[in-house]
């Protein structure tokens, strides 16, 4: 089983790195995804793109699954920084 979070979000100022691109800014989409196992992904795009770009340190193992809504929440929380 595999759950999936996407959110819009602003990056925050300098942008946001990314292990592929570097780092980015402006509008983007935030997805992170979570397998049976607890394995969290998470992944940013410029909004309406095709590319998907690994978050630096946007990697961990959760001990229940069932937070993985919590987690994403929370990143987005963070992450998105529309007045800097």
């Amino acid at each position: 089983m595999l759950s999936e979070y996407v959110s819009p979000l602003t990056a925050p100022p300098g942008g946001l790195m990314t292990e592929d691109a570097g780092a980015i800014t402006g509008d983007l989409d935030l997805r992170s995804t979570c397998t049976a196992d607890g394995v969290v992904q998470v992944k940013v795009r410029y909004t309406g793109a095709e590319d998907w770009y690994r978050v630096r340190g946007g990697q961990c193992k959760l001990s229940d699954p069932a937070d993985h809504g919590a987690v994403h929440a929370l990143l987005v929380g963070v992450l998105n920084r529309p007045a800097g």
